[in-house]
């Protein structure tokens, strides 16, 4: 039955979203809340204000067309970001040393596929929940297909252990500078406060992750045929190798060069802010260090680093269509409305419902604004006054804004790096959605239950601002 139903490609989805989006800006009422100028120049919304606009905005056909290479430009860093990995990784594939690294892991994990596994969702967690790592991760999904290929697993295991790693780590975030301290900072406790809980609920949602992936794995070990991506071309082009070469120098050099520029890129994050230029120009110079130590002459380096820019201009596709979603609701001025018709009915709720409908909330506004520092400045604004009006603390508001925003970025199709990600392992967004759902339920009740427990034990009592409902 399944096999006659035809799933438009993921452009025509994102299309279609993009269309439901300017369909809403005509049906829902346009409103708008006041906003006020932070000391970091970013912009929040001012709680109690909101307002029906007098004027309303109709977006016409061509706006909606005009929309779509708009969202190209306002997608521009991850898209080229995206071309420049591809293109770099391109160049590192023509020297073995990428095929060199798959026999030494395959060496020491190839018949222990469950460690490899949660070594990633681990790791992947602990850079995400600690520096907010997200698009860095880009740069390991062909290798890490390529290695599940070598061991009789998948794309999907490749990009589930990846992704999963990185919601979660996002999600259970003790440290993550651009969500935790964020809301924090707006809602008026102190920075990295409430850190035990956190801290005390990182392992147990990782096992949570770790045994979707492994489960699944597991069923494509034992029946190659029940994979997701049997039918789906793997993105490596079936370059399937039974010997892979030995280490050499020179791979050990560019290996090296590959961990020396993820350590500068860690230490630009949490230094400087850096994001996606300054890590584009550190892969373009790692780029120029394996053509030097691997002895490519300057028009093989040219022609393999097109190639791999070529292989990515569907991932780019889709990236760049994604940002048209929400770029429609902020055009149509009916993003805010949204924020608050979502927002109001938790005032007239019991605390342990309106901590939910936090979570709930913020998982279904992540797919508009699909920042988690965005997000932060929208939300948090308005749900921190409603948690003190229905009693829920305002470090379990932060809570239910980091479960909702950092689990939800494993599924929503406006999120640019999830898409570059399943994009560049040739996988698409329905059948991602399909393994990706469960998982998401999963760690949806997980979180409700926490959530619950915060309220019933009080967390976050001992930062509790004393203020008024009006915040004075």
């Amino acid at each position: 039955m399944t096999e006659k139903i035809k799933i438009p490609h993921t452009l025509i989805l994102l299309l279609a979203m993009m269309l439901v989006a300017y369909l809403a800006t005509w049906i829902v009422p346009q409103g708008f809340f006041e906003t006020i100028t932070l000391d970091n120049g970013r912009q929040s919304v001012v709680p109690g204000t909101f307002q029906l606009s007098e004027e309303k905005t109709r977006l016409t056909p061509m706006d909606f067309f005009v929309a779509i290479p708009r969202a190209f430009a306002g997608a521009q860093d991850v898209i080229f970001f995206v071309f420049i990995i591809g293109g770099v990784l391109a160049i590192a594939r023509s020297t073995g040393t990428i095929d060199a690294l798959i026999g030494s892991l395959l060496e020491r994990f190839g018949k222990k596929p469950h460690m490899l596994i949660f070594m990633v969702i681990f790791s992947f967690a602990m850079a995400s929940g600690v520096i907010g790592a997200a698009g860095e991760y880009i740069p390991f999904i062909l290798i890490l297909v390529g290695l599940c290929r070598a061991m009789r697993l998948d794309a999907m295991t490749a990009v589930g252990m990846t992704v999963t790693g990185y919601g979660i780590g996002y999600g259970v975030s003790a440290f993550n500078p651009f969500t935790v301290m964020i809301a924090q900072s707006i809602s008026n406790v102190p920075i990295y406060s409430g850190i035990e809980l956190r801290l005390a609920i990182f392992v147990p949602f990782v096992v949570i992750g770790f045994h979707h992936v492994w489960s699944y794995a597991k069923t494509v070990l034992a029946n190659p045929d029940a994979s997701l991506t049997a039918h789906i071309p793997c993105p490596l082009k079936g370059t399937d190798k039974a010997n892979y070469p030995k280490i050499t120098l020179a791979h050990k050099l560019i290996l090296l060069g590959l961990v020396v520029t993820i350590i500068t890129a860690v230490w630009g994050i949490s230094q400087h802010g850096w994001y996606l230029d300054e890590l584009g120009a550190l892969f373009i110079l790692w780029g120029l260090f394996t053509v030097i130590v691997g002895r490519l002459n300057a028009d093989e380096a040219a022609e393999q680093f097109i190639e791999g820019v070529k292989e990515l201009a569907n991932t780019a596709m889709l990236v760049g269509v994604a940002r048209g979603i929400a770029l429609i609701l902020e055009d149509g001025q009916i993003l805010h409305s949204l924020v608050y018709g979502m927002s109001f009915p938790l005032s007239y709720v019991g605390s342990e419902i309106a901590a939910v409908g936090m979570l709930v909330m913020q998982t279904l506004l992540n797919l508009f604004i699909p920042s988690g520092s965005g997000q932060a400045y929208v939300t948090i604004p308005l749900l921190a006054p409603v948690g003190d009006l229905v009693g829920v603390n305002r470090q379990v508001v932060v809570l239910a804004y980091q479960f909702g925003d950092g689990f939800s970025n494993m599924i929503i199709p406006t999120n640019a790096v999830l898409m570059g990600i399943i994009g560049m392992a040739g996988i698409p967004y329905h059948l991602w959605f399909r393994f990706c759902l469960p998982l998401l339920t999963k760690l949806m009740v997980a979180a409700a239950i926490v959530l619950v427990a915060a309220v019933l034990l009080d967390y976050g009592a001992d930062v509790q601002p004393v203020l008024s409902i009006n915040g004075k």
